[in-house]
């Protein structure tokens, strides 16, 4: 069972996310909060493995509450909820440490998706975030020496791809993704999928 903690000021749309979510097998609202004071306490309360967070929340903002829970437990997985669809936000957070980034009118299922790839250690991504930060980049070009099939592995991870729909589009095993993952994550010096797109789309190495 996934433990969800629900971190969002406005109670109609706690209540709709809240339904969506307890409908589901594998998953429950373990805890909710309306801003980011409480948030250790409330993740050890909860117990919490997933934190449902929007980034306008009062007295403290949800990219400084992300990096507070990473702070806490790095395998707390983040992802952040919001109206926000401006760079520097969704830069900030995963920055931060977000595990995924999805703007609110996304429809329900794709919400209750981000929740299990984010728990199962994999990132999300709106996919119309990273296409425009793509064209915006004009950053001097990052020399890396990927491969071919790590830069397509890359191009993967950046339109938030999962290890299992990457396998199955190369035509390889998930073990072998992961090799490839692992090996991308060295040459480029990160430690996390959130860290490689950061990398990957600040320097144009991949095009979508």
């Amino acid at each position: 069972m996934i433990n969800v903690l629900l971190v969002d000021d406005h109670p109609l749309l706690r209540d709709g996310i809240r339904t969506i979510i307890n409908l589901e097998s594998d998953m429950r609202v373990a805890g909710e909060s309306i801003s980011g004071l409480d948030i250790i306490s409330k993740i050890k309360q909860t117990q919490a493995d997933v934190v449902l967070m929007d980034i306008n929340l009062p007295n403290k903002n949800g990219i400084d509450i992300t990096s507070e829970i990473k702070e806490y437990n790095p395998n707390c997985k983040v992802l952040i909820l919001t109206m926000y669809d401006h760079n520097e936000y969704f830069m900030s957070a995963l920055h931060a440490g977000a595990d995924g980034y999805l703007l609110k009118d996304s429809p329900g299922e794709k919400v209750i998706e981000g929740i299990r790839v984010v728990f199962s250690g994999e990132s999300i991504i709106q996919p119309s975030l990273t296409k425009k930060l793509l064209n915006q980049q004009r950053n001097q070009q990052f020399i890396i020496d990927l491969t071919q099939r790590e830069k397509e592995v890359l191009t993967a991870l950046v339109k938030g791809v999962s290890n299992k729909e990457i396998a199955e589009e190369l035509y390889i095993s998930e073990r072998t993704v992961k090799i490839h993952i692992n090996k991308i994550f060295k040459k480029m010096n990160v430690k996390s999928r959130s860290q490689a797109i950061i990398v990957a789309v600040k320097n144009q190495i991949v095009t979508l």
